[in-house]
C-alpha cells in the first residue's frame, strides 16, 4: 500500500469549499473526478485545512492511500481534466502513516482589503474604502499573540474539542495598493481568520483598539466578534509539512 501526498492551488470563488458536500462543487470533488478518469478507480480523499466557501489557496493538501504506483509525471495529466481555477502543482509518496492534517506544523492565511475601488482586486481582495487608524491595527495585531482561546473567534457549529490555536505571528502590512493581514498558526478553527480581521476593521474604523479587542477575546462568545468580511480576500497562502514526510 502506498500514500501519495497531493499539493494543490486554487482560486476558490466558483466552490462551495474545500471538503467535498452533497450537491455542491467544491475542490476535493473536483480533484477526486479528475483522479476517477485518469485512472479509472476511485479515491478517498482527505484534506489538510478545509477553506470555505470563496477562499483560495497557494498551496494546500490532500492525502491518499492505493494499491498502485502513482508518479508526479501524472500531474500533467491531471491538470489537463481540472478547470482552470485548481492546478496539481505536485504529488508525493510519503510514508504510510502520514497524516496531511495532523501532521502540518502550522498554517499561513492572508487577508487582503483594498482602499480603491479596482476591477482587478475585485475576486481578490475586499473593497474597504473607509478611513481606519493603521496603529490601532498594529497593536490589536500584535495583541492577538498574546492569546490562546479563540472560542469568540470560531463560528458557531464547529465540532472541536478545544478552541486553543497557537499564533506564530500577526501583522499588518501596508503598501499602496493593498492592505493584508497576515497570521500564522498550528491550527485555525472555522471562520477564524474572518473574524480576527472584521473585527479589527471594525474597531479601527471607530478609533477602537486593544482595550476593546481583549473584551472580545474575554467574552469567549463568537457573538462578541465580526465575521462580516467577505470570502474573496481570504488566502490560504501554504502548509508546513513536518521535515520527515517525504519518503526516503
Amino acid at each position: 500500500m502506498h500514500r501519495y501526498f497531493i499539493e494543490v492551488a486554487y482560486i476558490g470563488t466558483r466552490y462551495s469549499g474545500f471538503q467535498v458536500q452533497l450537491n455542491s462543487n467544491t475542490i476535493q470533488a473536483e480533484v477526486t473526478r479528475a483522479l476517477r478518469i485518469l485512472f479509472n478507480k476511485d479515491f478517498e480523499l482527505t484534506g489538510s485545512s478545509r477553506t470555505d466557501a470563496g477562499v483560495h489557496a497557494l498551496q494546500n493538501f490532500f492525502h491518499l492511500s492505493t494499491d498502485i504506483e502513482i508518479s508526479n509525471n501524472v500531474v500533467y495529466n491531471l491538470n489537463a481534466l481540472l478547470p482552470f481555477d485548481i492546478v496539481v502543482n505536485k504529488i508525493f509518496e510519503t510514508n504510510i502513516n502520514a497524516h496531511c492534517r495532523f501532521d502540518a506544523l502550522s498554517r499561513t492565511y492572508h487577508y487582503q482589503i483594498t482602499r480603491f475601488k479596482n476591477p482587478f482586486y475585485f475576486e481578490r481582495a475586499y473593497y474597504f474604502p473607509f478611513a481606519l487608524n493603521m496603529e490601532l491595527l498594529h497593536e490589536m495585531a500584535e495583541t492577538i499573540k498574546n492569546f490562546n482561546n479563540f472560542t469568540s473567534f470560531s463560528k458557531k457549529k464547529t465540532q472541536v474539542k478545544t478552541f486553543t490555536c497557537n499564533i506564530e505571528y500577526s501583522r499588518w502590512v501596508f503598501d499602496k495598493t493593498l492592505w493584508r493581514y497576515e497570521v500564522k498558526a498550528d491550527r485555525f478553527l472555522r471562520g477564524m481568520v474572518k473574524g480576527l480581521t472584521a473585527t479589527m476593521l471594525k474597531l479601527a474604523k471607530n478609533n477602537q483598539g486593544n482595550d476593546a479587542l481583549i473584551e472580545v477575546f474575554e467574552k469567549n462568545n463568537h457573538a462578541a466578534a465580526d465575521f462580516s468580511v467577505p470570502s474573496n480576500g481570504l488566502f490560504l497562502i501554504n502548509v508546513e509539512l513536518k521535515n520527515d514526510l517525504i519518503k526516503h
